[in-house]
C-alpha cells in the first residue's frame, strides 16, 4: 500500500525563511489548512530542536479549519557562507473518534496512515531598502508615541476659540488699551501741570501784585490786625481798673 498524500495545505509549502539579522530572535509563520471533511491530528518536527520554539508543535485541525503555527529562530552568530542544513517535518493522521491521548494516537500508527510535508529553512540578511526602512520605522516610531503620550496635542484643536469668542476677546483687548491710554494721558497732564506749579513758587514775585493779590493781602491783613487790637483794648482795660484799685 502506497504512502498517503498530505491532506493538509501548508503555507508557504516549502521554505521557511527567516530575515535577519539574528541577534534577536527571529519569527516566521506557517499556516496549515484542513481542507478535508474529517479531523486531522498534526505535529511539527525539526532537525534542531534546540534552534527553534514552535507554538503550537501539536493538536487537532478540525474539517475546513486552520491553523497558524510560529517558528521561533534563537540568536545565533550568523555566517552567511555556511548553507543552513535545518528542516522541518509536519506530519499528519486523520484522527480516530476519541483523540483524547494524543500520545498513544501517534505511538500505535501505522505507518501507511502517516501523512508529511518537508520544509527548508532558509536564512536571509535585510537588503538595504529594508535597512533604509527599518531606520525610517524607528525614527517614526517616537514621534507617534510622543503624540499618543501628549493628550494635550491630540485635543488641541477642540480646545480652539471658535470666532464669536475670538472677537470677544479682541475687543475686550481694545477697550483695555484705550484705558491704558487715557490713564497715560491723565498722568502726563498731571505732570505739566506740576511742573508748572513749581515753576511759579520759583517765580520772584513782582512789584505790582494784581488786584486779586492786593485784596488777599488786605484780607490777610486785617485777620491779622484784629486780634492785635484786641489785646490792646484789654490791656487798656485792665490798667483802666488796676489804677482805680491802687488809687
Amino acid at each position: 500500500m502506497s504512502k498517503l498524500d498530505q491532506i493538509l495545505v501548508l503555507d508557504p509549502p516549502s521554505d521557511l525563511r527567516f530575515k535577519g539579522p539574528f541577534t534577536d530572535v527571529v519569527t516566521t509563520n506557517l499556516k496549515l489548512k484542513n481542507p478535508s471533511d474529517r479531523r486531522v491530528c498534526f505535529k511539527v518536527k525539526t532537525t534542531a530542536p534546540r534552534r527553534y520554539c514552535v507554538r503550537p508543535n501539536s493538536g487537532v485541525i478540525e474539517a475546513g479549519a486552520a491553523v497558524n503555527i510560529s517558528v521561533m529562530l534563537q540568536p545565533f552568530d550568523y555566517d552567511p557562507n555556511e548553507k543552513s542544513k535545518h528542516k522541518f517535518m509536519v506530519q499528519t493522521i486523520f484522527a480516530s473518534g476519541n483523540v483524547s491521548d494524543m500520545d498513544s494516537l501517534w505511538k500505535d500508527a501505522k505507518p501507511d496512515d502517516l501523512m508529511d510535508s518537508k520544509l527548508r529553512c532558509v536564512f536571509e540578511l535585510p537588503s538595504e531598502n529594508d535597512k533604509v526602512n527599518d531606520v525610517d520605522a524607528t525614527k517614526a516610531a517616537p514621534l507617534v508615541n510622543s503624540v499618543k503620550a501628549d493628550p494635550s496635542a491630540a485635543s488641541a484643536p477642540a480646545a480652539a476659540l471658535d470666532d464669536t469668542e475670538t472677537k470677544k476677546v479682541m475687543e475686550k483687548c481694545k477697550r483695555l488699551q484705550s484705558e491704558i491710554n487715557k490713564l497715560t494721558e491723565e498722568n502726563r497732564q498731571l505732570k505739566v501741570k506740576e511742573e508748572e506749579g513749581v515753576r511759579m513758587r520759583k517765580m520772584p514775585r513782582s512789584d505790582h501784585p494784581t488786584s486779586n493779590s492786593t485784596g488777599l493781602v488786605a484780607r490777610e491783613t486785617s485777620s491779622a490786625s484784629l486780634p492785635s487790637l484786641l489785646v490792646v483794648i484789654a490791656a487798656i482795660f485792665i490798667g483802666f481798673f488796676l489804677g482805680k484799685f491802687i488809687l
